[in-house]
């Protein structure tokens, strides 16, 4: 499938271009506000070739497809119509909830923050360079060349107030010129000058604070979202002919003295106490925060709650120039995945986990490490362990050793010269070590403790080679997915059924059309019509549950699918809904076979006579013995 049919898919699937209230995407992410969150069919989504993986939070649902999210975001923005849809979808009142309020501040925060990052990481790795270059005897700091090149990235930082405030503008709707011109208020120089000068300087008699606002992102924040207010206040109630000067003049009137006598002090204050507070964790804790934070870091970022760090990350590396915690740990973790899906690369026979692995794992080593994550990790439990290994010992030795990154980028090979210190030959040394006990530690643990046959990938992909079954301990039970009246296999009137071709088992003649699942496990077969489902067990059985007798005449019409195929399902859980009556009415018989389909593989054994309701124990299962040569 291409980029635009998948974008088709899921733009139909997130409820249409009229229920995207607002979209935007990061690094591996699209990120849609619906006006009807019911409306986005999360199993839908994950069926669409492309797709990773599908979070639906309070304020966001979330679709993971890796690194070509910037494609598929063109894609997906072209189909319903570009930007200016945000502003078309319906407002729609919701209840207030913490869990709500909670995940609008985490919307707005990564809304505001992501499209500042690839500025930010640009200039601090450009800086790095140059640092690199000074210290190869390449530049000499002293020389206007130095300086001049320098320029390139302290602008980015000097003027971060001016990014983040159009950011900040974009996500409220607000004019973004005003923005600026109010935001720029804090670092022109003029301005710059007079607050610093030798006693300061006093608007009408009240002074105002001696700030350096250069590099500071909150005080820019607390202008627009005051700006945003106000803007809309004078907007409506302003008459026509005049808002186009009115509107801008209350704004400066009333935004301007705001921020420059409480907000821009308030949001530098903010600043102040994030640095503090993650300095203070690190310099509480010292190398066990960076441990435990490397460790818990898959979790976080499953979640998407890592966007969270960044506000203080930018705060601690723009007062201090570096960051010793977040960044450090994120190194620890994203070598770790890398590590770990090269394990299991080299260890699975399973073709499609493979080929997945071996690209998560390349991108992991590059600092991308959602297709790792969602692709291999949080599926499987062994893999998940080694990056938790790899990552708590590499954090280790990291927060031991008090690396330091100098780069706002998540840490990878392409981004590693942001662990230069000019100062401090041994930062980047020990980062080296660090990121190879990241990759030793979690390839290790991984080939040691990796088996297809626990792998849930490896099941969904349906490779039974590299997943044979362990044996069964003990019998294991098949519950009756239908209501009805059991029958002996013998009794059905089909030949194929009648004489075990497909397999073992027994039927039932059901009177409710409520399908569930009698075994836990992997869908392995839905056929279009729907009239049958196949699964297999965690243990290898598979099951095969057959509605109707030729029902697959009906194309589908009379059935309802509530699963896909390498969803997992648990027993009991419903998979199909039949139209008992429609069936009749057509003509076809309803008794229903349920099939151990590789049953020379076990013993079956019908539990179940006479009358049963819908999840009744129906058929025991145990493993054959081998027999000898």
């Amino acid at each position: 499938m291409s980029t635009q049919e998948s974008a088709k898919a899921i733009l139909e699937h997130v409820g249409g271009a009229g229920n995207i209230s607002n979209l935007h995407h990061c690094s591996t992410r699209l990120r849609f506000a619906l006006v009807d969150d019911s409306q986005a069919d999360e199993a839908a989504l994950k069926q669409i070739p492309g797709v990773i993986r599908v979070v639906i939070g309070s304020t966001q649902t979330q679709v993971i497809v890796g690194g070509k999210v910037a494609e598929m975001y063109t894609a997906v923005e072209k189909l319903r119509g570009g930007v200016a849809a945000d502003t078309d979808a319906p407002a729609v009142r919701r209840p207030f909830s913490w869990k709500r309020l909670g995940g609008t501040v985490m919307d707005f925060v990564v809304s505001v923050f992501t499209p500042v990052i690839p500025a930010i990481a640009g200039a601090g790795i450009f800086k790095s360079l140059l640092v690199l270059a000074s210290a190869v005897g390449w530049l000499d700091p002293a020389t206007d060349n130095y300086k001049l090149l320098s320029t390139i990235p302290d602008a980015v930082f000097g003027f971060l107030p001016l990014l983040v405030a159009y950011t900040a503008a974009k996500k409220l709707d607000v004019n973004r010129p005003l923005a600026l011109g109010l935001v720029g208020v804090l670092v022109f120089p003029a301005f710059s000058a007079l607050v610093a000068q030798e006693g300061g300087v006093a608007l009408f008699g009240a002074p105002v604070a001696v700030v350096n606002y250069n590099a500071q992102v909150f005080p820019a924040i607390l202008a627009v979202l005051l700006l945003s207010v106000v803007e809309k206040f004078f907007t409506k109630i302003t008459w026509g002919p005049i808002r186009t000067f009115f509107v801008p003049l209350m704004c400066l009137i009333i935004v301007a003295p705001a921020t420059i006598f409480l907000l821009g002090p308030l949001g530098y204050w903010l600043g102040t106490l994030l640095t503090g507070a993650m300095t203070g964790l690190y310099d509480t804790l010292g190398w066990v925060a960076i441990m435990l934070m490397a460790g818990v870091l898959p979790l976080i970022i499953s979640v998407g709650m890592h966007k969270a760090f960044i506000p203080p990350t930018i705060a601690t590396v723009a007062a201090t120039g570096k960051d010793p915690f977040y960044l450090v740990a994120s190194l620890a973790h994203n070598l770790s995945e890398a590590g770990s899906s090269l394990a299991i690369a080299l260890r699975t026979k399973s073709a499609g986990l493979r080929a997945t692995a071996i690209s998560g794992g390349v991108s992991a080593l590059f600092g991308i490490t959602e297709p790792a994550l969602y692709g291999v990790t949080l599926q499987n439990r062994r893999a998940l362990i080694s990056v938790i290994a790899g990552s708590m010992t590499a954090g280790a030795y990291l927060g031991i050793t008090q690396v330091a990154a100098f780069a706002v980028v998540s840490p990878g090979l392409a981004s590693f010269s942001m662990f230069i210190d000019a100062l401090d030959p041994w930062n980047f040394i020990n980062a080296i070590i660090g990121l190879a006990i990241a990759v030793g530690v979690s390839f290790t643990v991984a080939v040691i403790i990796w088996r297809d046959d626990k792998s849930a990938t490896v099941r969904a992909f349906g490779d039974t080679a590299a997943a044979a079954p362990a044996p069964i301990d003990g019998a294991v039970q098949l519950v009756s997915p239908l209501a009805g009246s059991v029958i002996p296999l013998s009794e059905v009137d089909d030949a194929v059924f009648s004489a075990g071709i497909l397999g073992e088992g027994v039927a039932i003649r059901p009177t409710d059309g409520k399908v569930l699942a009698p075994i836990a496990g992997v869908v392995t077969a839905l056929l279009d019509s729907k009239h049958a489902v196949g699964i297999r067990g965690d243990d290898g059985v598979e099951v095969l549950v057959h509605v109707g007798l030729d029902t697959v005449q009906l194309e589908g019409k009379p059935f309802t699918a509530h699963v896909a195929v390498d969803d997992r399902v648990v027993a009991g859980q419903l998979l199909i809904e039949a139209d008992l009556a429609a069936i009749t009415a057509a003509g076809y018989d309803t008794t229903t076979p349920v099939l151990v389909t590789n049953s020379a593989d076990f013993s079956v054994a019908v539990l179940a006579t006479g009358t049963v309701k819908a999840g009744d124990s129906l058929v025991s299962i145990t493993q054959k013995e081998k027999e000898l040569a």
